[in-house]
């Protein structure tokens, strides 16, 4: 099930990540996919140089493709993944990378019949209480729930939870926010 969005870079990110998922599917190494996506998104983040090679057009085709086949080679990206990144560089769609990670993630998840939730709290969640709450979004989502948790302490209290397009927010700051609204409408 492709990603849908109205962004050119998506719609280029999300027919990449679908084929990569399509053929490590049916390759048998999408947990193998999986991780190497995650390893190349960390050097992403560790990497400005890495960053620059693969947003910047000044770049050659040919320049991004020895490149990159380097950082294949030394990371250890080989197979169905090492061999995606040599076209996504031959075709100079390096660019969408970042996308194409996020996108294939969420195709993997939907295959596997998971749902991804970001949650947002005013505190760090123990593991307890993470657990807690995947299983109530479970029954809410009618699907495994996978949670992406960040922490705003200007939330003061509460979670803000997003599913798909469904959103429950909780947050301290919010009902403090309508109580505001409220109280000057009256007044």
């Amino acid at each position: 099930m492709p990603v849908a969005s109205s962004s050119p870079t998506s719609g280029v990110a999300s027919r990449y990540a679908q084929s990569l998922f399509d053929i490590a599917l049916e390759t048998g190494s999408t947990d193998k996919v999986e991780q190497q996506l995650a390893a190349f998104e960390a050097l992403l983040g560790e990497s400005e140089d890495l960053n620059r090679l693969i947003k910047s057009p000044v770049f050659s085709a040919e320049d991004q493709s020895k490149a990159i086949e380097a950082i294949a080679a030394k990371a250890g990206f080989d197979g169905v993944f090492g061999n995606f990144l040599k076209v996504v560089a031959a075709n100079r769609r390096l660019f969408a990378l970042p996308g194409m990670i996020v996108a294939f993630r969420d195709i993997a998840a939907a295959h596997k019949g998971i749902v991804t939730a970001q949650v947002t709290s005013a505190l760090k969640l123990t593991a307890a209480q993470q657990k807690e709450l995947q299983a109530t979004l479970k029954d809410v989502a009618g699907k495994d729930v996978e949670i992406e948790l960040t922490v705003d302490p200007s939330l003061l209290g509460g979670l803000i939870v997003k599913i798909g397009s469904r959103q429950i927010d909780t947050s301290l700051k919010t009902k403090l926010s309508s109580m505001k609204l409220a109280l000057k409408e009256v007044g």
